[in-house]
């Protein structure tokens, strides 16, 4: 009789491998995802507010302006400029990296192309000189973050030269950035201005965020999938009754 037996598998290593055979293609789709396709991306400020509210979570296309460094995940610097870039359009609203702290995303409307001329004049956008085409419409009021209804606050539509067409809020008059210098917008920089335009830290401010370079620019956001309103988080599942935006379910952005 034979004195030689073969080693059984041990349970933990099988469960181990089945475990590594499962997992290392999930986690490769998702980086692939994340860094070349779409990226997740929740809004934390008011500052596009009524286009975007707190609450919201948008996908940002990867691949609407082509490829930096800011695309992968942790920012390595394996090279610098863009891999199949292409052109902003102004208009989009675009995730950027902050040029004074790369570390730090921003969303906002780009509304100065390189060699554009901005400047704010009473509260008025002009660019390259001319006052940007706008209309007085109804206030908005915000019935979700203010108990018993908040102030109504005015709103208007404008549009762009090339006929993009949103909304802004103004929320008082001669706000701090309600008159400008102008801005001359470097080459391979691009002007970023908030659609809540009295309540934005935006390309006004030189020195917090300034010109923002084509290679800080992230990507587009391009839809809503989910949000959350009243003050909740999203994992807070007991409070989606009352307080999921359902109306925001998969709005496309502009």
């Amino acid at each position: 009789m034979s004195m030689h037996a073969e080693a059984e598998p041990k349970k933990g290593d099988s469960e181990l491998k089945r475990a590594v055979r499962f997992w290392v293609p999930v986690l490769l789709a998702v980086l692939v995802v994340r860094s070349f396709l779409y990226q997740p991306f929740h809004i934390p400020s008011e500052s596009m507010k009524t286009t975007l509210l707190v609450g919201d979570s948008l996908f940002v296309s990867k691949f609407s302006y082509g490829f930096s460094r800011y695309s992968l995940p942790f920012s390595p610097p394996l090279f610098s400029g863009r891999v199949f870039g292409a052109q902003p359009r102004r208009g989009d609203i675009a995730v950027f990296r902050l040029p004074r702290d790369d570390t730090q995303d921003l969303i906002k409307r780009i509304i100065g192309l390189p060699g554009d001329r901005i400047q704010m004049i009473g509260g008025h956008l002009h660019i390259n000189g001319e006052p940007v085409k706008r209309e007085r419409i109804e206030n908005y009021v915000d019935t979700e973050d203010v108990p018993g209804g908040g102030v109504p606050v005015r709103r208007w539509r404008e549009t762009l030269p090339n006929g993009v067409t949103y909304t802004t809020l103004d929320l008082q008059d001669n706000g701090p950035l309600d008159d400008t210098p102008v801005y001359e917008v470097p080459p391979d920089r691009y002007f970023m201005m908030g659609d809540n335009r009295d309540d934005s830290t935006d390309s006004r401010v030189l020195d917090e965020v300034g010109y923002v370079p084509f290679d800080n620019i992230v990507g587009r956001a391009e839809i809503i999938y989910f949000s959350i309103g009243d003050g909740a988080a999203a994992w807070q599942v007991w409070r989606w009754p009352s307080a999921l935006r359902w109306g925001r379910f998969f709005m496309m952005l502009r």
